[in-house]
């Protein structure tokens, strides 16, 4: 439950356009919490207020910042008189990008400029969106667990996975030297319904199979969790005094691309003609890679276990995820509602 007496703190939240800073800046408001969200430009202010403002019935105001993860302009600004930072913004690709600087640099150097921005403001605690991508792909073994970390030098690490374990390193390394109290959150697959129109790269996939884009699927599995309940594993993070210093896996059961369509079938029988009904054979995917870039993007992950334990969530947080099917079902229907299938 929230301090009644944090109600009308001042939160920031980086990349508030995004899918997921979009649900982060949705639940504080329900809260009762100020929002702060930084936009690298305000055009889409409006749509951003409107979608997160959707079904909300909270006290909280919402206003906006501009900063961009690459400029030193506009943080301090943006922070001034917050108690609290959010950084959720960060890169994520829908291919394998040709310089992996692209997704390394913004990512490292971003979250440098909110922790100094935050470190000068005195805010009370940073709660930084990780991925278990920065977990999952080093000398651990499955269930992973908070302890495991990927190996940037190791065969299973794309530029991707290696950008979200050098930011996180780099926040811990900085919150250390600098006496920041700092929690991370590590989301699996991140589902739910959408703010807006715009599906972004996870609920895309959902996209893609609603619409009949994938007539087979390669053998890959990947944790699933709920949108709404990653924010709400954030605000926890924010407010637990017991995860000051601590990083939570927030991801639920892993799937299968067909486990994934076979929820579909069941919550939307209408579009079951158009799921994959085929299982590619790892040779064939690796082929079908020299032509998709997403398939090209999971590659090394065929076959691989990748289930993750929440348990220290659910432990220290008392985190309470929904059902992965639930997060399906709920993707599903707001591309309904919203017209995108």
């Amino acid at each position: 439950m929230v301090d009644a007496t944090d109600t009308g703190a001042l939160v920031v939240v980086t990349g508030i356009g995004g899918f997921l800073g979009r649900h982060v800046a949705a639940s504080l408001l329900r809260q009762g919490y100020d929002v702060r969200g930084t936009v690298r430009s305000l055009k889409k202010a409006g749509e951003i207020e409107t979608a997160v403002r959707a079904g909300v019935e909270g006290s909280g105001r919402l206003t906006f910042a501009v900063a961009d993860l690459l400029s030193d302009a506009g943080w301090d600004e943006a922070v001034h008189g917050a108690d609290y930072v959010i950084h959720v913004a960060s890169p994520f690709p829908d291919r394998v990008p040709t310089d992996e600087n692209e997704l390394v640099r913004p990512a490292r150097e971003g979250t440098l400029r909110v922790l100094k921005a935050a470190k000068r403001a005195g805010v009370r605690r940073v709660v930084l969106t990780s991925s278990i991508a920065a977990i999952n792909y080093g000398a651990g073994r499955a269930p992973f667990t908070e302890a495991d970390w990927t190996d940037i030098d190791g065969p299973l690490a794309t530029p991707y996975y290696k950008s979200k374990t050098i930011a996180e390193r780099t926040a811990w390394d900085f919150a250390k030297a600098e006496g920041i109290a700092l929690s991370v959150v590590n989301p699996g697959m991140i589902l739910g319904p959408v703010l807006g129109s715009d599906p972004g790269t996870s609920v895309g996939l959902i996209r893609g199979m609603m619409k009949g884009k994938y007539p087979a699927m390669p053998d890959f599995r990947v944790a699933v969790v709920d949108a709404r309940d990653v924010a709400d594993a954030h605000v926890q993070a924010m407010i637990v005094p017991e995860a000051a210093g601590e990083r939570f896996i927030a991801a639920g059961k892993a799937m299968s691309l067909k486990d994934i369509a076979a929820v579909l079938k069941t919550t939307h029988p209408a579009y079951a003609g158009k799921m994959p009904k085929i299982v590619l054979p790892n040779w064939a995917a690796r082929l079908a890679a020299l032509f998709d870039p997403g398939v090209r993007l999971i590659l090394k992950e065929l076959g691989r276990d990748a289930a993750v334990s929440n348990e220290k969530a659910r432990r220290v947080l008392g985190w309470q995820p929904r059902s992965e099917t639930e997060a399906i079902r709920a993707s599903a229907q707001s591309l309904i509602d919203a017209g995108r299938v």
